[in-house]
């Protein structure tokens, strides 16, 4: 597998992100065009299509947003137990999920002094990523 770095970590899913969603947007888009094409006495079945393919657009963007939040969840409580263990102490509770989420990448040599400068200045995700000098593959995140 390849080294893992800040400018090839993003990860997708290539049944979700290339096929599925942009088939139900194709999809959305023809059923309005559908809809404004349509005869009078087609409109109201022509409505409803329109209305399928909202809820599979919106089905998708929520199922996805759970599976990213439990992730989430557990991203926070692996590295809350890593600093545990590399400091003794909890993580700082200033810092937000997407801080800790980033700081997934850090070695353990420089986990906890960057996980203090993040609380301290407030850092992005994307910050913290740059700041990273010795990177930490993440493969299982989606």
């Amino acid at each position: 597998m390849q080294e893992q770095n800040f400018s090839n970590h993003a990860r997708y899913h290539g049944l979700y992100h290339f096929i599925t969603a942009p088939l139900v947007l194709i999809g959305l888009v023809g059923s309005i065009i559908n809809y404004t094409n349509s005869a009078p006495e087609n409109a109201y079945s022509a409505s409803l299509l329109v209305l399928v393919f909202f809820i599979l657009l919106l089905l998708g963007w929520i199922v996805r947003g759970y599976g990213l939040k439990a992730q989430d969840r557990a991203i926070r409580a692996e590295e809350n137990l890593r600093h545990f263990v590399l400091t003794g102490k909890l993580l700082d509770s200033k810092l937000r999920t997407g801080q800790i989420v980033a700081l997934r990448f850090a070695s353990d040599d420089e986990f906890p002094a960057l996980a203090a400068k993040a609380a301290a200045e407030n850092m992005s995700g994307k910050s913290i990523k740059q700041s990273i000098q010795n990177w930490k593959a993440d493969h299982n995140r989606v």
